[in-house]
């Protein structure tokens, strides 16, 4: 009969969660607190994750060889990454704080001359629209409640900057756990499962670790190179602090396709201060540094793995930015990846059983 087919059964399944859900989301008194404490884990845990899979393959390496025990490789690698952050302090955290400084002192002047250029602007094309001395009036108005806005929000402030303290104290304990014992979740998960679905499960589990670790390993490397590239291209165009803006574009370029447009902003703003044919080569750069990585970097790093077309990555940015904001963009991609893998998982035992 019908009620005996498989799909059904699925169906049934999913139509028991959700209703189990629903009437625990009815229950706020017993869901609230458990709410509160996934969503306190929450961040540690997605962060150390992201960590997991840049280190795990260093670890593994490590740890190959009898005289090293995991232990001490994951010791290893956090002492190197220790010691490679105090040395990048030196060498180039000099460097950083001279351009920052640099870049507050030079800014005043910067204003000015917007401020001139502006004002030129309007009096040569005569606009009637607006004066110059209200344009200016609503922008320091608009500055004014924006200040404002920030001061009674203080509490706000001081509550994110200590929730984020505490995810920096956090994580390291959580990615040394994971990097130690993170071998053993695959038999822990299988042993969980009938004996008949094992082989099916392990594949399932293989893939997504496989799909993670490529996107995410792959995608810090690329936006890595990004940020190099950009770098010496600010170098060669003559763009000021070009390290700082480099460093920015490594942080943006960790979100595919728009990331490298949205970490040229600042450069663009500076570009636009200083010199506007600057803008010119800034544009000019990124798409050639976004031909270099789209044709040789992101082949050979990732490579056709992941097989999402380049549409179907930014409308999951849009959606997943609007409905969570920046954690949204940063986990649309893989989360996407994975749930695909589930699907063509699900969907080859479907058709197996169905044979």
């Amino acid at each position: 009969m019908w009620i005996r087919h498989p799909f059904f059964k699925y169906v049934t399944g999913i139509i028991l969660v959700l209703l189990i859900v629903f009437l625990l989301s009815e229950v706020e008194f017993i869901v609230q607190p458990v709410i509160s404490f996934i969503t306190t884990l929450f961040f540690p845990i997605i962060f150390a994750g992201f960590l997991f899979y840049i280190l795990k393959p260093l670890v593994n390496f490590l740890a190959r060889s009898k005289y090293v025990p995991r232990t001490l490789a994951i010791i290893l690698v956090f002492s190197a990454i220790i010691g490679g952050a105090v040395l990048g302090g030196f060498s180039v955290g000099g460097k950083v704080e001279e351009q920052v400084v640099q870049f507050a002192e030079d800014f005043p002047a910067f204003l000015e001359k917007n401020e001139e250029q502006t004002k030129e602007l309007i009096d040569d094309n005569n606009f009637d629209l607006i004066s110059y001395e209200e344009a200016k009036k609503r922008v320091l108005g608009f500055l004014k409640e924006q200040t404002k806005s920030i001061g009674d929000n203080v509490s706000t402030i001081i509550s994110s900057i200590t929730d984020f303290l505490t995810v920096l104290i956090v994580v390291p304990f959580i990615l040394f756990y994971f990097l130690k014992d993170g071998h053993k979740l695959l038999p822990f998960i299988l042993k969980m499962l009938p004996g008949k679905h094992h082989d099916e499960g392990k594949r399932l589990l293989i893939d997504i670790d496989k799909t993670l670790s490529t996107y995410i390993g792959g995608q810090m490397l690329v936006a890595l190179v990004n940020g190099i590239l950009m770098y010496i291209g600010y170098l060669i165009i003559g763009l000021d602090y070009a390290l700082v803006l480099a460093l920015f574009i490594v942080i943006t370029a960790i979100v595919p396709i728009i990331g490298p447009a949205l970490g040229i902003l600042p450069a663009v703003i500076i570009g636009l201060m200083t010199d506007p044919f600057m803008v010119l080569k800034i544009l000019i750069l990124l798409a050639v540094v976004q031909q270099i990585e789209g044709n040789l970097v992101s082949p050979q790093i990732i490579g056709n793995k992941l097989s999402i077309h380049p549409l179907t990555v930014i409308l999951l940015l849009l959606v997943a930015g609007k409905l969570y904001g920046f954690i949204g963009i940063l986990l649309a991609v893989p989360v996407y990846s994975v749930l695909k893998v589930v699907t063509k998982n699900l969907y080859r035992f479907y058709r197996l059983r169905s044979i």
